[in-house]
């Protein structure tokens, strides 16, 4: 009898052990909130890796909960508001898509500051992030900011290989500094979120798009598109910024313990992964498009020397932009670019 009542008494305590480490383990749970279907590689390939990293770290005290393609409501470019006034705890999304809110950020954006190398400049992001870009980030704690692999042109029915053939187009762009690009070649720029797309090209309403090709099988551009046109050794028109990031308010209610989980999987090498991630997803993209049949189109040196001479204002006209505002573009200009060269080279 007394084996039973100590048998008893001990699978009672085990048990509220256990509802306790449950508990414990549903103390921290976030919902973060993107734009893009669940099978983008943006999803799969990066931010599950991400959540699922953070949890590992917190021996299972954090959740993160995943809501793809504005499962949540509200549009795309609503999602920086949605993270600042707490409506959700992490955001996925692009800076561009409220032009003029993160203009330091913009300078990697830019064509001749971005090449074709997207662990180099998110390195170069993270190197200069204390000293020169935090200034964006009011109202958010930033986990990781990233670019993709770059602006290519992907036509619906025009082959393109001249700033000539350029001229005329319509195209879409997520960001104000692409719409630069745009113009610069004599396009015409056609803002819109990226889920908007297929419709657009399916209409007529653009002729194609500046945008990367790992997004083809998400917005299955393969079968809207017959030209993915990129510069010499895969140079590209530009490129766009992204940002992960988690309400202000609740990060600094945080432990310390906790914070540092998150920062622990957002580390440096982490952005440099995150480069990898999209650089790697950017050729399976593009195989989709060629083994569908169509057309990738890489230009020659002389090709690509005139698009860089076309888009060379560009950079002058955000530097006159940004320092009208008090902010010193042409410094941060040769800042990024020599980060960009410095992780090009060392690889660091």
């Amino acid at each position: 009898m007394r084996l039973s009542k100590f048998a008893l008494t001990f699978g009672s305590a085990a048990a509220a052990i256990a509802v306790a480490s449950a508990a414990q383990a549903q103390e921290y749970t976030f919902k973060l909130h993107h734009l893009l279907p669940a099978q983008a590689a943006a999803h799969t390939e990066m931010l599950e890796p991400w959540a699922r990293q953070v949890e590992e770290n917190s021996d299972g005290q954090v959740a993160i909960e995943i809501y793809p393609n504005m499962t949540l409501g509200g549009r795309p470019p609503e999602l920086i508001n949605q993270v600042r006034d707490g409506v959700v705890d992490l955001i996925w999304t692009v800076n561009g898509y409220t032009p003029g809110l993160f203009p330091r950020t913009e300078v990697m954006e830019l064509p001749t500051v971005f090449y074709n190398d997207p662990r180099a400049a998110n390195l170069a992001l993270h190197d200069m992030f204390e000293s020169d870009l935090a200034e964006d980030y009011k109202g958010v704690e930033v986990m990781f900011l990233h670019t993709h692999a770059g602006q290519a042109l992907q036509t619906a029915e025009t082959e393109v290989r001249t700033p000539e053939e350029f001229a005329g187009l319509n195209l879409r762009i997520p960001t104000r500094t692409g719409g630069w690009v745009i113009e610069a070649l004599g396009g015409n720029p056609k803002a819109m979120p990226v889920p908007e797309l297929p419709p657009a090209l399916q209409k007529g309403v653009v002729d194609g798009a500046l945008i990367p090709f790992e997004i083809v099988p998400a917005l299955k551009l393969q079968d809207q598109t017959q030209y993915q046109i990129e510069m010499a050794d895969e140079e590209r028109f530009g490129t766009t910024t992204f940002q992960v990031t988690m309400n202000k308010a609740r990060w600094d209610g945080l432990p310390e313990d906790i914070q540092q989980v998150f920062r622990d999987a957002s580390d440096r090498d982490w952005w440099g992964e995150v480069g990898d991630i999209w650089d790697n997803t950017d050729d399976v993209g593009l195989k989709i498009a060629t083994d569908a049949g169509n057309t990738h189109i890489m230009l020659n040196d002389e090709e690509t020397q005139a698009f860089r001479d076309k888009m060379t204002p560009v950079v002058d006209r955000w530097i006159e932009e940004v320092t009208a505002k008090g902010i010193d573009g042409a410094a941060l200009v040769e800042k990024a670019r020599s980060l960009v060269q410095e992780n090009t080279e060392g690889g660091s």
